[in-house]
């Protein structure tokens, strides 16, 4: 596919760029601070760039008329909003993570939430020193399983990508589910099934969960 990234030059585009070269994809747009390249008309746009920078984003999708995945966090309610509108239009990717282990740590936490109940539970997330969020837009995701409010203990260490763990505490024992990722790679594998995913879709508002579990969705066209 010919695709576009916005904020080629950080922590994930580069990683992005990386992967997609190395399956034969070509780079055909690039945009960050005082950078811009445009060679061809992208098919797809991915966007890990900064919030304040949706607004020429979405001048790109309306320019290149094509598909967004995006994610980029930090977003206010209003420019979530402002998303969801343009997915009216244009069909658009957004997630707060991009692994896999993640959305199956998400359907086995929902498993246990609805079996053991009434146990005590915790989340605990280590990020490298880097991320600003505190706790992490995936601890928050972990968090929204849950009906009640969860304690969420966030650590800022080194050069960690991602660790995650959900403890469920009873009177007698305890079940710990985690998650590791080893690098931003895991990420980009979760960004390139997307753009696969939405390469060919017109519109609509999608997440990374209507991406791997399209199949038991049957409203995902």
């Amino acid at each position: 596919m010919k695709y576009g990234i916005i904020g080629i030059n950080g922590r994930m585009g580069k990683k992005i760029k990386s992967l997609f070269k190395k399956n034969e994809h070509k780079l055909v747009f690039s945009f960050d601070i005082n950078h811009k390249m445009e060679k061809e008309k992208p098919e797809v746009l991915i966007d890990f760039s900064m919030p304040g920078a949706l607004d020429q984003t979405i001048e790109f999708i309306e320019k290149f008329k094509c598909p967004l995945v995006i994610g980029t966090t930090g977003f206010t309610d209003e420019q979530l909003a402002e998303l969801q509108t343009v997915a009216q239009s244009y069909a658009i990717v957004q997630a707060l993570n991009f692994s896999v282990g993640i959305q199956m740590m998400i359907k086995m936490a929902g498993f246990l939430n609805d079996n053991i109940p009434d146990w005590d539970v915790e989340i605990e997330e280590t990020h490298h020193h880097f991320k600003e969020e505190k706790p992490s837009e995936t601890a928050n995701m972990l968090k929204n399983v849950f009906d009640t409010d969860v304690n969420v203990s966030s650590l800022r260490l080194g050069n960690v990508p991602g660790d995650h763990k959900i403890h469920f505490g009873g009177l007698g024992e305890i079940i710990t589910i985690s998650h590791r990722a080893l690098s931003g790679r895991t990420f980009a594998e979760g960004v390139l099934k997307s753009a696969e995913f939405i390469l060919n879709k017109k519109s609509g508002y999608y997440s990374f969960a209507d991406v791997l579990f399209r199949n038991q969705n049957a409203n995902i066209k």
